[in-house]
């Protein structure tokens, strides 16, 4: 009934940002297996009738939807597990035909973003967590009608960087009391992101605030100030700004 107001805008729009919302609240509230079963087929239908919602202008509903979904993906329920896995399958497979089988950048982005959020959140990571990206690479690996192009190896690649981030936030854990030690896994983890600048400030704020923390303030300065320069190189290619930039080296920022 309201088809045209929700694809105003690109699917930018308040109308449909309230559905999406009503479709959320489904996932934040306690549901049972059975009902969450329809849940999933019923946000499938809705990612598939309103791709540009999620892959197209702000990310904030692509990030939303991707965090609650790998929520799932923890569930205790093998078959919520299962379900969860079948829709970010689909969620990411859409993201590549959207792109016109070029990346599925934006989901990637979120995805990871998601999981760095729920290691803080509720714990993510055991082995219900491990089985949903076995699930999801297999989805990949048999999916015949994506043999021929790169979709499978960006699925692989992406659930390879989550375990890479979830080991890699299990080590932290081990050295929270070795500052030296914390830094250097988080300048690691920074640097596994270069070419993803959202991602790379993330972890450089986060290691600021322990150099903060610690009274290395010369050191989450220099962070501070390469947070800075990712920025400013992000505006130059973009076009929004005129500070010439070379490998993220501030050239006349004071």
């Amino acid at each position: 009934t309201f088809q045209r107001q929700l694809q105003q805008s690109d699917c930018q729009n308040v109308l449909m940002k309230k559905v999406f919302d009503t479709h959320m609240l489904f996932l934040q509230i306690n549901q049972s297996a059975a009902a969450l079963k329809h849940v999933f087929a019923a946000l499938r239908l809705f990612v598939g009738k309103f791709p540009s919602a999620f892959f197209q202008g702000q990310a904030d509903l692509c990030g939303s939807l991707c965090y609650e979904i790998l929520k799932c993906c923890n569930h205790r329920s093998r078959s919520t597990q299962t379900e969860a896995s079948a829709l970010l399958y689909f969620f990411m497979r859409k993201n590549f035909e959207f792109n016109k089988q070029k990346s599925i950048v934006r989901s990637h982005l979120q995805l990871i973003k998601a999981v760095s959020q729920l290691i803080a959140d509720a714990g993510i990571g055991g082995s219900r967590f491990q089985h949903s990206l076995a699930i999801i690479n297999n989805f990949a690996n048999g999916d015949k009608q994506m043999k021929n192009v790169n979709f499978p190896a960006e699925v692989k690649d992406l659930t390879k960087r989550i375990r890479t981030v979830l080991m890699a936030t299990a080590q932290m854990k081990e050295h929270e009391k070795d500052p030296e030690m914390l830094v250097d896994l988080q300048y690691s983890l920074a640097n596994s992101y270069a070419s993803t600048p959202e991602l790379r400030r993330t972890w450089l704020e986060s290691m600021a605030k322990i150099h903060a923390r610690n009274g290395d303030l010369s050191e989450a300065a220099m962070c501070y100030i390469h947070i800075a320069a990712l920025i400013a190189e992000y505006l130059k290619r973009k076009g929004k700004s005129n500070v010439f930039i070379t490998n993220c080296v501030p050239i006349n920022i004071i």
